[in-house]
């Protein structure tokens, strides 16, 4: 494809820049005033009560694009984990435009469009693995890397002003056991012919050395289970279905029988069987069956890892699962890391089991875990494979970003970028340059309604989760004179308060003079007294609201 002079390649993070999940970028060719727009994933982070309470989940906020949907050629999916394909749901309306992804992502992204009922809006078009697509200017090529899911793909999008290799999540790994291992070869040919720009992941920068295999987190794990004598439950990312296989065999190899806990659990091992993943695993018994046979004789694959509330684990630990009981003589595994932010669920789920008089064995004591994502060897190895002009961090917190850019440059890599969400970064032969920054941030899924996090609702609710709510009703007659007994209610606020609140509530109001004061005049002086009268005897400000009516 031919280019004229005013055609610029940009990259565009909408998520995923600066943070470790709701990875969303944008490359976009042409004029700055026509470009064309190709979308590499669509993901979530998950709310947390101590940062937003009421909300599951966080998306990125994507209405620069969503104004110009009529130029978004595609949304490429790179693999199938939430933080790259979970908010396809809630944001596909805002962009109308076609999917692409290889057969077990996509498997799973039609799980999501029939969640919110677009299974027959929207098709899901299935390249093979090693593909390759036409859209628009971009001309997409799917190579083969490692993660710790199926089917992970990094791509190679080229135009005619350069390729960019954008990896997604990847590892490597000499055998991951499912799936294929990262296209060496693949790698190298792309960087003979010459890479513009590498998109990276930033996960591990930190982390010295090699990420480490599956294959010898299978003989550990099988090793370990071995030598317990109880039920034994193994908690581990659903979506990791070569450790879902580890655990599998591991349960044959010791005589025990498999048993799944949890929804995802079930959902993954069906996609990955309809797939032509997991041939071999073994029957599954429900959970009540596995509760009726020996303790020596089953073995639990169980969500929850990351201490989540409403997941199948942490309602075993507060003995209210209506099918699933661990006590003493049993043992958890803990497969996975703790993902940062995550710590506290995570310990304290890890008291309620020990309280339980369950074993708790972790990857602190036990090699049962290895990361999917690359170490610094492994990004090392990657830039001598790909040799590109400019390195830009991405899928990480700022410190992993930079330290990232840092190796890159000790790499010899001729230029290193650290741009964050909302920064449009352009992509040059010999230069990258910020050119613009357009509106971004989050949207909260706050039950069924999208909302914008700006607006301050989970701030309000950490405020009232503080220090409670007061709210007064002041009734007034048609001349604005108080009518009746005002209306006092506390909220999560001790019961000796009420009464120097309704002190200062009465002496705002013989303050007041309806021939002098206006409602809002009203309404901040009882706010103000009442929120002040409260601090003073508690300690606490809480939350205050007045409200007048007319009678």
């Amino acid at each position: 494809m031919a280019f004229s002079g005013e055609d610029e390649l940009v990259l565009l993070p909408l998520g995923g820049a600066g943070e470790i999940g709701m990875n969303f970028n944008a490359y976009g060719f042409g004029p700055p005033d026509a470009r064309k727009w190709l979308v590499v994933d669509c993901g979530v982070l998950f709310g947390r009560e101590t940062d937003t309470p009421g909300v599951d989940v966080i998306m990125p906020d994507i209405r620069f694009l969503a104004e110009r949907r009529e130029d978004v050629v595609a949304v490429v999916l790179t693999h199938a984990h939430e933080d790259h394909i979970g908010a396809v749901g809630y944001l596909w309306p805002q962009l109308r435009c076609p999917l692409y992804a290889t057969p077990f992502t996509a498997r799973l992204i039609q799980d999501k469009l029939e969640e919110a009922e677009l299974q027959d809006r929207v098709r899901v078009n299935v390249v093979p693995l090693h593909g390759k697509l036409s859209l628009g200017p971009f001309a997409v090529e799917f190579l083969s890397i490692t993660h710790s899911i199926p089917e992970p793909n990094a791509l190679s999008i080229r135009t005619p002003l350069g390729v960019v290799v954008h990896t997604g999540d990847w590892k490597i790994d000499p055998d991951p056991l499912i799936g294929e291992t990262t296209d060496e070869n693949a790698f190298r040919k792309i960087g003979d012919a010459g890479v513009l720009a590498m998109v990276c992941d930033s996960t591990n920068a930190l982390v010295q050395g090699h990420s480490g295999s599956e294959a010898d987190v299978r003989k550990a794990l099988t090793d370990l289970i071995g030598t317990l004598r109880g039920r034994v439950a193994v908690t581990s990312f659903a979506s990791n279905v070569a450790r879902l296989d580890t655990i599998a065999k591991a349960a044959r190899v010791h005589g025990r029988q498999l048993a799944l806990v949890g929804r995802s659990m079930h959902r993954i091992v069906a996609a990955a069987k309809d797939t032509g993943y997991l041939k071999d695993f073994p029957p599954i018994l429900a959970e009540e069956e596995a509760e009726r046979l020996p303790p020596n004789r089953v073995l639990y694959l169980i969500t929850g890892s990351q201490g989540e509330p409403r997941a199948a684990l942490a309602r075993i630990a507060r003995n209210d699962h209506p099918a699933v009981t661990l006590g003493p003589g049993d043992a958890v595994i803990f497969s996975s890391r703790i993902i940062p932010g995550n710590e506290l669920a995570i310990f304290e789920l890890h008291n309620q089991l020990s309280a339980l008089g369950v074993e708790v064995l972790t990857v602190e004591d036990h090699f049962v875990h290895v990361s999917g994502h690359p170490a610094r060897e492994e990004l090392s190895e990657m830039y001598r494979w790909v040799r590109p002009q400019i390195a830009v961090p991405v899928h990480g917190e700022l410190r992993h970003m930079s330290e990232h850019a840092r190796l890159a440059k000790s790499l010899q890599v001729p230029q290193a970028v650290v741009v964050q969400n909302g920064q449009m970064l352009r992509l040059a032969p010999g230069r990258a340059a910020l050119v613009d920054e357009v509106p971004s941030g989050r949207i909260h899924m706050d039950g069924r309604v999208m909302v914008e996090e700006g607006l301050g609702l989970a701030r309000a609710r950490r405020a009232m989760g503080f220090g409670g709510l007061i709210a007064v009703m002041i009734p007034l007659d048609p001349k604005g004179r108080v009518a009746a007994e005002p209306a006092l209610l506390l909220e999560g606020i001790p019961e000796a308060i009420e009464a120097p609140v309704r002190e200062a509530l009465d002496g705002a109001l013989r303050r007041y003079n309806p021939k002098h004061d206006d409602e809002e005049t009203l309404r901040e002086s009882v706010r103000r007294a009442v929120r002040r009268a409260a601090a003073d005897a508690w300690g606490k400000k809480p939350v205050t609201r007045v409200t007048i009516v007319r009678v």
